[in-house]
């Protein structure tokens, strides 16, 4: 077969595999929470696309809220996003979440430096709340390299079809990169915690990422039964989140 036939082949068997989690998950009552966070042109999209593609539609939700309101603006900064938490035999994705505060945020000045101190303390307790009174989480910080990131976003402008993914914001990616990785830094290093880890993913080559999302997501919960036949997740690509990773070439600086 061809590298795209091997992809896709098993990409259809991870897929099948997380049917079979899912079916397990509304039977035993799962409350699941998934975060996609990275770089803009990172494929968040195409990951979460591949994740939720075959899953039942009313016992999933994939949530990327608008900016703000008024009121919402003074609200508790988490009020919003706990409007969409999932209950039992649901799983809700979240494409971008409340670590909006520690990124665009912080770069773009939407929000004060106190604001996002505050965060930065407050979401490792807000997390362990949640896994505490029963929300299973994961957290993925998708991550390119500058290079990778200008080539994606040229290739968005000039594609018609991705008319909607082109944001005022991308043009400030590439110049704000040194800030954005700051702010990625502080980040993963105050917000990784063991009940509730920021999952790492080397995603400058797109199918390997999605393919290594789905391993990550079926070997940390599925049943045995349901791993015969697939691939581990290869640590090359997608890691648990260590200090080391900043300075030793995992990340991109």
């Amino acid at each position: 077969m061809s590298k795209s036939e091997d992809y896709e082949a098993e990409l259809r068997d991870l897929q099948l595999a997380l049917i079979g989690l899912q079916r397990q998950a509304i039977k035993e009552g799962w409350k699941t929470v998934t975060l996609f966070e990275g770089r803009d042109a990172a494929g968040k999209d195409g990951a979460i696309a591949r994740v939720t593609e075959h899953a039942h539609r009313r016992a999933t939700r994939v949530m990327s809220l608008p900016a703000p309101s008024d009121r919402e603006r003074s609200e508790w900064y988490f009020q919003r996003y706990v409007r969409h938490l999932p209950a039992a035999g649901e799983a809700v994705v979240f494409n971008r979440s409340w670590y909006n505060r520690a990124g665009v945020e912080r770069v773009m000045g939407f929000a004060t430096p106190q604001e996002q101190e505050q965060f930065l303390r407050d979401a490792p307790a807000f997390e362990l709340m949640l896994v505490e009174n029963g929300v299973r989480m994961t957290k993925f910080w998708l991550d390119i390299d500058q290079e990778t990131q200008a080539k994606r976003l040229k290739a968005r402008r000039e594609e018609p079809l991705k008319a909607f993914k082109v944001s005022d914001l991308d043009a400030v990616a590439q110049a704000k990169w040194d800030d954005y990785t700051a702010a990625r830094d502080e980040m993963l290093m105050r917000t990784h915690s063991t009940p509730v880890p920021w999952i790492c993913v080397r995603a400058n080559h797109k199918k390997a990422a999605r393919l290594n999302i789905l391993r990550w997501i079926l070997h940390v919960a599925a049943p045995k039964k349901l791993l015969k036949g697939l691939k581990s997740p290869d640590p090359e690509v997608i890691f648990s989140f260590e200090p080391t990773a900043l300075t030793d070439g995992r990340l991109a600086r």
